[in-house]
């Protein structure tokens, strides 16, 4: 079943007297389930998808729905705060805080009725690998690896059936970027949530399930990579 659907996306902006466009006639589709990884050449548009998708942005002309229903007449707050969660290549954390804390405001924020929200909160880190000595730690304390896992926990609190990554192993070791290659292949599989990934990373595109290259302001092709089960980033 489709989850997320671009149809007939375009995005221009005007610079002087002139107008620059970045995604020209646009359409995909994205199911649950599933894990994605957009690839593109530097100033290809990913960065812009990505915003449109996770409603950061609204498109010039064309369409992006939800479930078959606009997401602007969601409404884009609701949207990013109850379907879509976005991990930012920066992780954006609370930097004052510590990772369980940046997890508990996540919670608070998306609006959810949660008794128990600490005991929460730490669960959800250590779904992601953080234990719970580390999750009283301030983030600025922890490595980048560990840092991309509480942005992770963070946008799993949400319960956002879609999951949008802005160059997740963009800034980790070989070794740390191949633990979140699995753990997005998981939540893709095991609890059936779209994973849509931008990256120039040739181990996240031979993990995805699906590849969609950017290029000349279009999706221009789209390969299916595997099925099923979680299967290990090569």
């Amino acid at each position: 079943m489709t989850t997320l659907e671009m149809t007939n996306v375009t995005y221009a902006y005007t610079s002087g007297s002139k107008q620059q466009r970045i995604l020209n006639d646009v359409s995909m589709q994205f199911e649950a389930g599933r894990f994605y990884a957009i690839l593109g050449e530097s100033g290809s548009g990913k960065t812009t998808a990505l915003s449109l998708l996770s409603g950061l942005d609204s498109p010039t002309e064309g369409q992006i729905t939800y479930q078959g229903r606009d997401i602007r007449k969601i409404g884009l707050t609701t949207y990013r705060s109850r379907h879509a969660a976005t991990v930012f290549q920066s992780f954006n954390l609370l930097t004052y805080m510590n990772a369980l804390d940046n997890v508990i405001v996540a919670l608070e924020l998306s609006g959810q009725r949660i008794k128990g929200k600490k005991k929460h909160a730490q669960n959800l880190l250590e779904q992601v690998g953080i234990d719970e000595a580390h999750a009283t730690k301030n983030v600025l304390q922890l490595s980048g690896g560990q840092q991309q896992r509480v942005a992770i926990a963070r946008a799993l609190a949400t319960e956002a059936p879609i999951i949008l990554a802005d160059e997740p192993t963009g800034a980790l070791d070989e070794k740390t970027a191949t633990d979140i290659i699995r753990l997005f292949q998981e939540l893709a599989h095991r609890s059936n949530r779209c994973i849509i990934a931008v990256t120039h990373s040739a181990e996240v595109a031979r993990a995805a399930d699906h590849i969609i290259e950017l290029k000349k302001q279009r999706f221009i092709e789209k390969k299916r990579v595997t099925e099923g089960e979680v299967v290990p980033a090569r």
